[in-house]
């Protein structure tokens, strides 16, 4: 749990003065939503010279500083649930699992339960704690509305030994993507570090400063007459919305995906309508973590597991196929 931290502002200026105090308050301090700093003078944590601040919509005036206070935040340990895991393979330091599509990992804002951690907790009774409260087990991730293939740790030293291999990307990680168009080349190797949008804070993007590293070896498998494309992608890093921002710094966004591509429909009308509006609602980001390999952290043997393409995932293929 961390300490409570109290935000000061500077005084307000000419440009401010008569502005909510909601609205003052999340410009002044961007890593604080608005709705975040509404709970806050809810809870009588905004002050002005010890006066408490009650009204979302009190006017701020000149030369006046405020303060808000923001309590620790508490961890609310995820229960277990009973809910059904495709699982590939398990002994007692590990367990690797086929997440569906639409599954969060672990818990989080607007995800407080019905995850891959309460359905883990339920099923193996015990994890290792070294992801913390929220995220027991867990080495390494896959977006909500991905499926596919993970391994969580069931003991502290799996855990510890799964991780290395991650930081020495030595892990095998395998994708499947059907993205609109065609890459050119059809096979390469994206090399460009990802860090947040300077635009968009719910968006990774390609940045030149501030990035992490994130390379992507990218091989073409089908071309579906120009219009999308199949292709498979090999991590070599594992960055946040990793293959979902490098194929759209190609120009081949992911099918789907409703984050990186929500303007990408296809138009052309000797496609049937039933097939074009069949691609164009694919109600996810069309990409499958298809495979996994790495070192046991016991035996030291090596690995690799293989996942099916889910329903929703080969329907599209189908469709493709056939437009």
């Amino acid at each position: 749990m961390s300490d409570a931290v109290i935000y000061t502002t500077p005084m307000v200026n000419k440009d401010y003065k008569g502005k909510r105090i909601d609205k003052f308050l999340s410009d002044c301090f961007p890593d604080v939503s608005r709705s975040q700093v509404q709970r806050l003078i809810a809870l009588g944590n905004v002050t002005c010279d010890e006066d408490t601040i009650g009204d979302n919509s009190f006017k701020v005036k000149e030369g006046d500083i405020y303060q808000i206070l923001v309590p620790p935040a508490v961890d609310a340990e995820p229960q277990p649930q009973n809910i059904p895991l495709d699982i590939i393979y398990e002994d007692e330091d590990i367990i690797v699992v086929n997440k569906p599509a639409g599954m969060t990992v672990h818990p989080a804002p607007g995800a407080p339960d019905k995850t891959l951690v309460n359905a883990l907790l339920y099923h193996c009774k015990d994890l290792s704690g070294i992801g913390g409260v929220k995220r027991p087990g867990i080495v390494h991730r896959i977006d909500k509305d991905t499926s596919g293939l993970l391994v969580v740790a069931k003991n502290d030293a799996a855990h510890q030994h799964l991780c290395a291999q991650f930081a020495e990307h030595s892990i095998e990680r395998t994708y499947f993507a059907v993205v609109f168009g065609v890459p050119n080349p059809l096979n390469g190797i994206i090399d460009a570090d990802i860090g947040r949008s300077p635009y968009d804070r719910k968006k990774m993007a390609v940045v030149q400063k501030n990035g992490k590293h994130a390379v992507t070896h990218y091989q073409t498998i089908k071309n579906y007459k120009n219009v999308a494309s199949l292709v498979k992608c090999n991590l070599e890093t594992g960055r946040t919305h990793q293959i979902r921002v490098h194929m759209s710094r190609i120009g081949c966004n992911l099918v789907g995906d409703q984050l990186y591509v929500k303007a990408k429909k296809i138009t052309n009308k000797a496609i049937p309508s039933d097939k074009r509006d069949f691609i164009n609602n694919f109600p996810r980001q069309a990409l499958h973590a298809k495979s996994l390999g790495f070192i046991h952290p016991k035996t030291q043997k090596q690995m690799f597991f293989e996942s099916y393409f889910p329903t929703d995932f080969k329907q599209l293929m189908g469709v493709l196929e056939n437009i």
